[in-house]
């Protein structure tokens, strides 16, 4: 049944978060006791070809979602789903970082605050937002027109649908990785702690004042914690409620000691045979007011990590009670089959 995993999870993809459980449930029955049906009929399993060409009838996996949205007179359901996979695409990949970089400008540049910079922000957004959207919708009305022509969507091949994805594994090269990353940063803080400067060369010395040092403990015991925790998903390469509970714990432990840190006004120190005293204290001031906003954007960071945790574990939970169910319906499917044994031969 591999075939018919990676067909319902294909489906799956493009169904709204909200009914994508109960929809899958509906056409997982329905191709289920169709393949049971065929089955008796045949006495025996279904093979590779034969498996596929239901899969065929049934339709491409996008085409089958579009199914069960709402009719759209522009956008018709067979391309709706990849329209708005490509909208908010775009949203994360464009606007959202142009919104973060007006924000940027705001904080750091006292003349972007004015009303008449303000004013010409907004109208700007506001003509980025509708030009991509207009851009968008037109590509795919075209594309919509040419498949009511031309059927290109309904020419595919089942056995080319990606492999089931496990969304409790981790992958082990991305817990190597953080183990190699996090092993070179912590030996980079234990030196900066070990001799209390974060740079000393060419006549400049960065030294660290009680709350630089105080940032630099709390970043090496979190590296260190993280360390542990991918040297654990290294060896047992699956989320568990534990670790994920964990790691939530971690990141808004971080969030909260980041924004202790953040009120912190002198963090570290310049000085330097080379450096004008005048020069020494406005680095001073304007590296430790990059730190402090750095801080506070690593305090919101862990708090979106943590969130992103909370969503992780409140889907393993549902993940794992929709699969037990889905057991328990197959089960019974099964045992109560007339024509065919468990083992896909006559009793």
């Amino acid at each position: 049944m591999d075939l018919l995993e990676r067909y319902l999870q294909a489906v799956q993809f493009w169904l709204p978060k909200e009914e994508k459980r109960d929809i899958i449930a509906e056409i997982s029955e329905d191709l289920r006791s169709e393949i049971e049906d065929r089955e008796n009929q045949l006495g025996r399993k279904l093979n590779q070809s034969e498996m596929e060409a239901i899969l065929k009838e049934r339709g491409r996996p996008v085409l089958v979602a579009g199914r069960y949205l709402p009719q759209r007179s522009l956008i018709g359901p067979a391309l709706f789903p990849i329209y708005f996979f490509v909208l908010k695409i775009v949203a994360l990949c464009y606007i959202v970082p142009w919104i973060l970089v007006w924000i940027g400008f705001l904080i750091f540049a006292p003349a972007y605050r004015s009303s008449s910079h303000l004013g010409s922000a907004w109208t700007s957004l506001w003509m980025i937002v509708l030009m991509t959207f207009a851009v968008v919708t037109v590509v795919f009305a075209v594309l919509e027109r040419a498949q009511a022509k031309s059927r290109f969507l309904e020419e595919w091949e089942p056995s080319k649908l990606p492999p089931v994805r496990n969304k409790e594994r981790i992958p082990r090269a991305s817990s190597l990785f953080e183990l190699i990353a996090g092993a070179v940063f912590v030996t980079w803080l234990a030196n900066v702690l070990r001799t209390g400067a974060a740079f000393d060369s060419y006549g400049v010395h960065i030294t660290l004042t009680p709350g630089g040092r105080a940032i630099c403990w709390a970043l090496l015991c979190f590296s260190l914690a993280g360390m542990a925790l991918s040297w654990v998903n290294l060896l047992r390469p699956y989320w568990t409620m534990l670790r994920s509970s964990v790691r939530a714990g971690m990141n808004f432990g971080g969030a909260l000691v980041f924004l202790l840190l953040f009120k912190s006004s002198l963090l570290v120190e310049f000085a330097g045979t080379n450096l004008p005293a005048a020069r020494a204290a406005e680095l001073t001031k304007w590296f430790n007011l990059s730190i402090s906003w750095s801080l506070l954007a690593a305090a919101l960071g862990c708090i979106i990590a943590g969130v992103v945790e909370i969503v992780r574990i409140n889907r393993l939970k549902a993940d794992r009670a929709w699969r037990a169910q889905q057991r328990t319906m197959n089960g019974q499917a099964i045992s109560s089959s007339p024509g065919i044994s468990q083992s896909g031969s006559r009793p």
